[in-house]
């Protein structure tokens, strides 16, 4: 899936209880934009609950009915529901009287529920079952004709079985032409073929199913869909054939067929068209059945002028020169049935390298002027290609596997089955590289080789279980790149994943999709990381050696070919079990319900006692609302854990299985202390009281060594976590990173800093000065770092990570360095080298200087190798001059200079500072029509550009301007999940400094 490159709104006091009356099944609601009414129900009749408390209730026997339709915005038909509410522990008193009450109401839902000849709704039995109640009024179409469809989700009726594609595009006038035939099969007995298609002026089309003529196609806008309405019904198991001609512009944003541009090394502009079509944009290019479970063939033709090259999917077949002076080129039909986010086609001129590998033509392209940069992408791939085809026991199943580096490009990268495309920055890299930067790449492409077997060969039905594509990509990314690099990339991403997850905006790794809006926010850290987390975790737990590589290799082979759902891949896991553990049942809970556990920890002599709850973040005015929820809040934990007789070694590893609220294991009273969640393999957080806290930094203090540098991160992560929670006073906190002083792995001391960090950067919004103690805690850290090349990429990461915050805190010595490296380095002409995982550091220092802010611009403006390019970027961006900050944003918004895919690097780079976070915050304002034409709403780079700009505010002032900026959007973006992530981290900022800044500010 795509690879993207590195809160909540005030709520009332009272649970709404009220039972609305409809089946999601029966009815279909639509916003009133688009007239869609319900007969038999007004407007307003339905009222949304919290669908952790939907769940929940249901096994109380409550008939809770899905809201995720019933309350949209009346302009927009992509508003999101509300975000869930929270949870907090209750009192027994209040279980007990709270469990009484939903009987007794739950009892009288079913009896009036199943009265007979009753339609129960919330105004009571008001009607006999003699009619159907909810008939739909169909919307109207653009040409005042019924639409005859009134769902987001296309019918099953029919389904595709080919695609005859035939594109011209016109890169002079950036437009093109196509012509899409569609064979289908009849699947159930019907009179009309819904399918999408946006932007594209439908010129002609026929159909055939026995005699061929033309039909009128009627188009709906609002949900992107066309339809043909015919005059006989077509009967289960005919084939007919659908032909539409078409024309369209290209597209000026980052999606469908879209057209993009770079500067050749004589200064030459040089055109070129790319696609990028997942989730919902192959409908902009053609049209289609664009939904991942309606797969098919594709056979296309693509015309060009002489001068450039076309890729798609498959090999090229041949090439015919065209009366207009064009070459139409035609590839193969595909071998495999494909979604249509997974087509792809490119027409530049850009330049390959291949290498032949187990019967597949491996090839990687760029521009020209950067193939000296493409080998080290052409080797990993082949080596990584033979991998998979190992690993997985099945071969790479089409004749050849292109890696594009396309200069204008959103994402990160994109899993097209046979044409992967890539940013430039994620795919090539210099011969003198550091390994850091290599690291990056082959993680890059370790994901999106992957997806050639997770996503492309076995797919999810539909995009709620997104995180069965990417979550299976995100970590095989990761752990080739530990046996390749021995990095830790994947423990640092954990930790985030944990951070999103304990909000109360998070969602459910499987969660409801019901519009653009929601498909385009699955792309997260959810779908990703936490994905990635629980596959770790179970792969820790099943017992046998490769038990869980069966199990993907069984669930690969039985689904080849075919759509999934997350309860597939638990049952193929199951079935290879060597002690037939139900993997279902341990698993459903980690899928199904948003967040994470918090265990804690009690020992009374030999007996520890271990609870779970839901490690929930929240504001105080959301706690009344939690009672109900928390009391259905469980996880199946795999706890692993070691001890001070044995805690550095798999052979150390202990197991107990949490399934209740809380359980008992029995240790030997001698031992000292214990560790749980070894090397953070489980996604949950552990809390281990005065006592167990002291206990593990005493042993730290007298032995760094005792516990593995993963155990000794989660252990700092966890206990920044729980001072955010209240659990722990940031005494504690500080007490612990006592140790820090003998620490010399980069795990736990890239943890403490970013942590730090974060606190750093809030205070310093606030004017108050907190940079003593990181330098006190650190600084003879930072004094041993070196500046010359080093080839270990952990020394590396520990490297850029001391010396980063060292110059950001403005420690001399690191400053002159900085500056000296960044000297030689002009002087030279580009001679010289600074050190890639310095580069970072170098350049920001050299932006602070007038003079030298200046010199970055003409080397970025000059530089060709694209990794060194985006360092330079990020130094421009930490400027605190506000005349260039203000000039950055609008260039990258303009995006001559600085491409509009790099804003939103450039806001988070700015927010970062102290001069520009409240630039960034009017920048955006003034701003938000423009980025939302650029990025779709919802889209992951909404999602940063939100977050950079919001999560350093902690005062009730920001938090009013926030939410009354995004509260007046309405349809143009203001129910996004990201909005309330937001919100809710500003209120827990600003929670978290009214509890603790005055300690800190005489402490500091």
């Amino acid at each position: 899936m795509k690879t993207f490159n590195s809160m909540f709104e005030e709520e009332p006091d009272v649970v709404d209880l009220t039972f609305p009356a409809l089946d999601p099944d029966e009815v279909v609601y639509e916003p009133r934009s688009s007239r869609l009414l319900v007969r038999g129900l007004g407007e307003n009749d339905m009222d949304e609950d919290d669908e952790d408390c939907e769940s929940s209730a249901r096994l109380l026997g409550m008939s809770f009915m899905n809201r995720s339709s019933a309350h949209r915005s009346s302009s927009f038909p992509y508003t999101r529901q509300a975000p869930p509410r929270s949870c907090s522990r209750p009192s027994a008193r209040t279980t007990v009287v709270c469990v009484l009450f939903l009987v007794i109401v739950a009892s009288m839902t079913m009896v009036l529920y199943f009265l007979p000849g009753c339609t129960f709704t919330k105004a009571g039995c008001r009607k006999t079952n003699k009619t159907t109640p909810f008939e739909p009024v169909y919307p109207l179409s653009t040409n005042g004709k019924l639409f005859p469809w009134a769902q987001f989700r296309l019918p099953r009726s029919v389904r595709p079985v080919n695609y005859d594609l035939t594109l011209n595009p016109d890169l002079n006038n950036m437009t093109f032409t196509g012509r899409t035939v569609i064979t289908m099969s009849v699947l159930h007995n019907t009179k009309i073929i819904v399918l999408h298609s946006a932007h594209l002026n439908i010129t002609k089309a026929t159909f055939k199913v026995g005699l061929e003529g033309d039909v009128t196609v009627l188009e709906y806008q609002t949900r992107q869909q066309i339809a043909v309405q015919l005059s006989e019904e077509m009967k289960a198991g005919q084939s007919c054939v659908l032909t539409l001609d078409y024309s369209a512009s290209l597209s000026h944003t980052y999606d469908g067929f879209y057209n993009s541009s770079y500067i050749d090394k004589e200064g030459n502009k040089r055109v070129l068209a790319a696609t990028q079509f997942e989730p919902l944009s192959a409908r902009k290019a053609f049209p289609c059945f664009d939904e991942p479970a309606f797969k098919a063939t594709f056979l296309i033709k693509i015309s060009r002028k002489s001068n450039y090259t076309t890729l798609s999917n498959m090999p090229q077949v041949k090439s015919t020169p065209l009366p207009n002076g064009l070459v139409q080129d035609e590839f193969e039909k595909t071998s495999v049935n494909m979604s249509t986010y997974l087509v792809a086609f490119i027409v530049a001129d850009f330049t390959p390298i291949s290498k032949n590998v187990s019967e597949t033509l491996v090839s990687v392209y760029s521009v020209p002027e950067k193939k000296e940069h493409t080998d080290y992408a052409l080797d990993t791939a082949s080596k990584l290609l033979e991998f998979y085809n190992s690993f997985f026991e099945i071969n790479y199943p089409l004749k050849k596997l292109d890696l594009v580096a396309i200069p204008d490009f959103l994402a990160g990268a994109m899993e097209n089955w046979g044409l992967i495309t890539f940013r430039e920055t994620t795919l090539l890299v210099g011969n003198q590289s550091s390994p850091l930067e290599k690291q990056l790449v082959a993680s890059v492409i370790a994901h999106e080789l992957a997806h050639q077997w997770f996503g492309n060969l076995v797919t999810m039905s539909w995009w709620n279980d997104l995180w069965l594509n990417e979550g299976f990509a995100t970590y095989m990314q990761y752990i080739t790149s530990y046996v390749c690099f021995q990095g830790n990339l994947f423990l640092a991403v954990r930790f985030r994943a944990l951070d999103k997850d304990a909000l109360n905006s998070s969602h459910a790794v499987s969660t409801e999709v019901n519009n653009p809006e929601q498909v385009e926010e699955m792309f997260d850290s959810v779908s990703y990381e936490k994905g990635a987390s629980i596959l770790m975790m179970l792969n820790t737990w099943l017992p046998g050696k490769q038990q869980f590589r069966k199990g993907i290799i069984q669930y690969l082979k039985q689904f080849s070919g075919l759509n999934t759902d997350t309860d597939d891949l638990w049952n193929s896991l199951t079935q290879v079990s060597a002690q037939h553990h139900n993997v279902s049942e341990m698993m459903r809970s980690w899928t199904s319900q948003k967040g994470f556990p918090l265990v804690t920890v009690s020992r009374q002599g030999g007996q520890v006692t271990l609870t779970q709850e839901h490690f929930l973040l929240t504001s105080d005015k959301t706690q009344q609302l939690t009672v109900f929820c928390t009391l259905f809040s469980l996880w199946n934990i795999p706890v692993t854990y070691v001890t001070d007789n044995c805690s550095l070694g798999p052979e150390c590893i202990q197991m107990f299985n949490l399934k209740t609220k809380s359980g008992t294991l029995e240790l030997p009273e001698s031992v000292k202390w214990l560790k749980l969640n070894y090397r953070n393999t489980g996604f949950y957080i552990v809390h281990y009281g005065d006592e167990g806290w002291a206990a593990l930094k005493d042993a730290l203090s007298s032995n760094v060594q005792v516990l593995t540098q993963e155990d000794r991160a989660s252990l700092i992560h966890n206990i920044f976590a729980l001072s955010r929670l209240g659990r722990v006073s940031f005494y504690q906190v500080l007490n612990l990173l006592k140790y820090m002083s003998n620490e010399t792995e980069s795990c736990p001391v890239t943890e403490a800093l970013l942590q730090l960090n974060v606190i750093y950067r809030l205070l310093d919004k606030r004017q108050e000065d907190s940079l003593h103690y990181i330098l006190y805690r650190f600084g003879s850290l930072m004094d041993n770092q070196t500046w010359g090349e080093e080839e270990s990429v952990s020394k590396q990461e520990l490297r850029s990570a001391l010396l980063g915050s060292a110059c950001s805190l403005n420690q001399e010595n690191c400053i002159q360095q900085a500056k000296a490296l960044f000297k030689h380095y002009d002087e030279s002409n580009g001679t010289s080298r600074i050190p890639g995982d310095l580069q970072q550091v170098v350049f920001t220092v050299a932006a602070q200087s007038n003079e030298d802010w200046l010199t970055l611009l003409h080397m970025y403006q000059t530089v060709t190798y694209d990794a060194e390019k985006r360092k330079m970027l990020r130094g421009l961006a930490s400027t605190q001059d506000a005349r260039r900050i203000v000039w950055i944003l609008k260039a990258g918004l303009r995006g001559d200079i600085i491409q509009t895919q790099e804003l939103p690097l450039v806001i988070s780079t700015v927010c970062n500072g102290f001069a520009g976070y409240l630039f960034a915050w009017d920048f955006i304002q003034e701003n938000w029509d423009r980025l939302i034409e650029k990025f779709p709403i919802g889209s992951y780079a909404i999602q940063t550009i939100i977050k950079s700009a919001t999560s350093q505010f902690s005062t009730q002032a920001h938090l009013d301007r926030v939410q009354g900026f995004f509260s007046s959007l309405k349809e143009r973006g203001s129910q996004m999940r990201s909005v309330q992530e937001a919100l809710e981290t500003i209120r827990l900022n600003q929670r978290w400094m009214d509890k603790n800044l005055p300690t800190l500010q005489k402490w500091l």
